[in-house]
């Protein structure tokens, strides 16, 4: 029977994460200054995030793209390391941790979620999610929510949804989710609502 439950994004939610930190890097390996660096990625971004192209093929199309010296490894290491934790959050999951299961809900790829759970201790709160590259299927599509209530065996009624981004929580509050659009600069504002939310 689903109870009450929190489900959340990662990116600007979680983590702070910056592209340009990891361009400025692979500009150092690369024959492009950093701001024409992430562009000629976008071709494959949404590909590799929807699960239509695994790791290793996205690391050799995207060293091609970039016309990156460095070996696989060393492009590894530099686009993923551009994140840092959110403390605030931090805080908040850990009062919260025990009182309710809390899940994952991201647009990512398959890098990026494992660096990810291996590197930050924030996410020990999670007791699973769903992520675009496994789900094939992104948001704001309702495709991939249905589907994560299906898998995590939510209630959307029961379920506090957290997003940095206004076409997600649009999807999610059509759903029936119980959403909040995240700003790092107003945390108090989650936390507010989160206890007015897990009061009821």
């Amino acid at each position: 029977m689903p109870q009450p439950a929190i489900l959340s994004d990662i990116g600007n939610v979680l983590v702070a994460f910056d592209f340009t930190i990891a361009a400025r890097r692979c500009a150092e390996f690369s024959p492009f200054p950093p701001e024409k660096l992430l562009t000629r990625l976008d071709p494959i971004k949404v590909p590799y995030e929807n699960g239509d192209m695994d790791d290793a093929t996205f690391v050799t199309e995207a060293t091609k793209l970039l016309e990156f010296q460095g070996d696989a490894t060393l492009f590894e290491q530099i686009w993923c390391e551009i994140f840092s934790e959110n403390p605030a959050m931090e805080r908040t999951l850990s009062g919260l941790a025990g009182r309710m299961p809390m899940y994952l809900l991201s647009n990512t790829n398959g890098l990026h979620k494992d660096y990810l759970l291996r590197s930050f201790d924030i996410f020990r709160h999670f007791h699973g999610g769903v992520y675009s590259y496994s789900a094939k299927c992104s948001k704001p599509d309702a495709v991939i929510f249905e589907k994560t209530v299906a898998e995590l065996d939510l209630d959307p009624g029961q379920t506090f949804y957290i997003d940095d981004l206004e076409a997600n929580i649009a999807t999610a509050k059509r759903l029936g989710f119980k959403t909040h659009i995240y700003r790092m600069d107003d945390h108090a504002a989650l936390e507010r609502e989160l206890e007015a939310w897990a009061k009821k």
